[in-house]
């Protein structure tokens, strides 16, 4: 399909894919790049746009992620956000230093919204900063159109050039109009038109799908989870019963999931496919044993998942493909996504071993967010309660327990987790909370029930409104109903004696525990 496109250079930093995300909800297809991508490629693809993304360094440092001066003179307009503002200014002849005071956090920005880029934004409106440095000197050429306290160039342009610099981070959640900001780019700015929507997505991979495959055999890693089951509502709909959907039961996941995800993906459910459960729980529990370092814990669980499905694909017969629910977030959050650093490997990703017995892997949703998996379940007709229901990590409570995953602490967390979520819809907010889940913490401690001495563990409580999942905020719950869900876990949940509550948000946090 010819779609415009806008294209997104990645320097390293954390919040690249969701430049991207922002950039489709303008209904423009966007792709992301890393910075040694050759210039030459980037000319043939005839991008309506360019986006630098921030990165983890300084600009002027030796070795620093950098682009060639040509690339601002392709009479395509750009868009530096934070450190690619540096480094735009840096490279066209200006000058950036580090600051004496850094600004991290929301801030205060005062903008000139005549020019285009702030057309509809409030003179003085709230950003998301994060930076040691600052563009000490424009590149000829450039004017200042916004400014904070401490940081004079908050934003800079050359009209003439379509060249435009921002040292906040207009991708975030955290910058009240940054959505805007973006649309006025990539809208009015690059005069893209809006013609990419998910609807499209599905029809065309569909045809990539059953082009790729032709008439072979594909086996798909079912969690039933949101992310797994939008693949395989895609897939289903383009190869129907050449596709063998294995679902392992591997011990860790959510009370009575098992069953749940058989009675919808079986062989009485409503996909045309073909549904294989294994159950697993003591394989993943002797793998597991005395492992507690969050990375060993996924990738363990990552080639077992493997494994499993070779033992599969060899009752199966022939299978040529491996398919996977990855995500964007995903990929980002394993360091694949282009230069970003690690967070965590994803079991679908990072935790992969390096031979794996199948011709190929098709990941048919890995260039997409969450919101967007949803949209496409939606559009695929998969029902809501299955498209809209609570997100879970690839691991599963493996990494919702922290330290070691015996059998004894599954069954506390699944109990305790099954009762937050229970009260949590009684109380009216499971639509309003985007992801909420009860962990088990490593900590034991003194507590008094009966008139007894106990010595027991800690669950937390996690939950967070998102869009993207690349940030989030703790969820505002009121607080009787959080003391009635520690009532009763702690008189319910046999092992447990004190409750928490997560406030942190994402950053710094992640929203899963490990």
């Amino acid at each position: 399909m010819n779609k415009e496109l806008v294209i997104v250079i990645d320097f390293g930093g954390q919040y690249n894919q969701l430049v991207a995300r922002r950039v489709r909800e303008c209904n423009v297809y966007c792709e992301i790049y890393s910075y040694k991508t050759d210039l030459d490629k980037i000319r043939a693809m005839n991008p309506r746009g360019i986006i630098l993304t921030g990165g983890p360094n300084s600009c002027y440092e030796e070795n620093a992620a950098t682009c060639p001066p040509e690339l601002f003179s392709l009479g395509i307009p750009v868009l530096g956000l934070c450190y690619g503002a540096q480094l735009m200014s840096l490279v066209l002849g200006g000058e950036v230093r580090r600051a004496a005071l850094k600004e991290y956090g929301k801030t205060e920005v005062h903008v000139d919204n005549t020019t285009p880029l702030f057309a509809g934004v409030t003179a003085d409106t709230v950003c998301w900063m994060s930076h040691n440095d600052y563009i000490a000197r424009m590149a000829p050429g450039f004017r200042v159109i916004a400014a904070t306290a401490n940081c004079p160039v908050a934003a800079a342009e050359c009209p003439e050039q379509k060249l435009y610099a921002i040292q906040f981070h207009p991708e975030v959640l955290h910058t009240v109009e940054g959505s805007k900001i973006l649309y006025n780019f990539v809208r009015g700015i690059c005069g893209c038109c809006g013609d990419w929507s998910m609807d499209s997505f599905v029809e065309e991979s569909i045809k990539a799908i059953r082009n790729k495959v032709g008439g072979g055999r594909v086996l798909l890693a079912l969690s039933g989870g949101v992310d797994s089951s939008v693949a395989a509502g895609l897939l289903s709909r383009a190869i129907g019963r050449q596709l063998t959907c294995v679902f392992v039961d591997h011990g860790l996941l959510r009370k009575n999931e098992g069953d749940e995800v058989e009675a919808i993906f079986g062989e009485k459910g409503q996909f045309d496919l073909r549904f294989v459960r294994i159950n697993a729980q003591e394989r993943y529990y002797d793998r597991l044993a005395g492992v507690t370092e969050p990375e060993e814990k996924r990738k363990i669980i990552g080639e077992e998942f493997i494994r499993v499905f070779e033992d599969e694909a060899r009752k199966i017969g022939a299978v040529d493909f491996l398919a996977q629910g990855t995500i964007y977030p995903d990929v980002v959050e394993s360091g694949l996504g282009g230069e970003s650093a690690v967070i965590k490997s994803h079991h679908n990703v990072g935790g992969l071993p390096d031979y794996v017995n199948f011709r190929e892997i098709i990941e048919p949703l890995r260039n997409l967010f969450k919101d967007e998996v949803r949209k496409v379940g939606l559009e695929l007709g998969i029902p809501e309660s299955l498209v809209l229901r609570q997100p879970f990590p690839g691991p599963g409570l493996g990494v919702r327990i922290v330290g070691e995953v015996t059998a004894e602490k599954v069954k506390i967390v699944q109990e305790a987790d099954a009762i937050y979520r229970e009260e949590i819809a009684q109380a009216g907010l499971d639509r309003e909370i985007n992801q909420y889940f009860a962990a088990l913490t490593n900590m034991r401690s003194v507590g008094v029930m009966g008139d007894e001495r106990t010595y027991d563990y800690a669950i937390a409580l996690r939950a967070v409104k998102t869009v993207d999942f690349m940030t989030a905020e703790a969820a505002d719950i009121p607080f009787a109903v959080l003391q009635k869900i520690m009532s009763r876990i702690i008189n319910e949940v046999k092992g447990v004696n004190r409750v928490f509550y997560d406030l942190t948000s994402k950053p710094p946090g992640t929203i899963e525990f490990e």
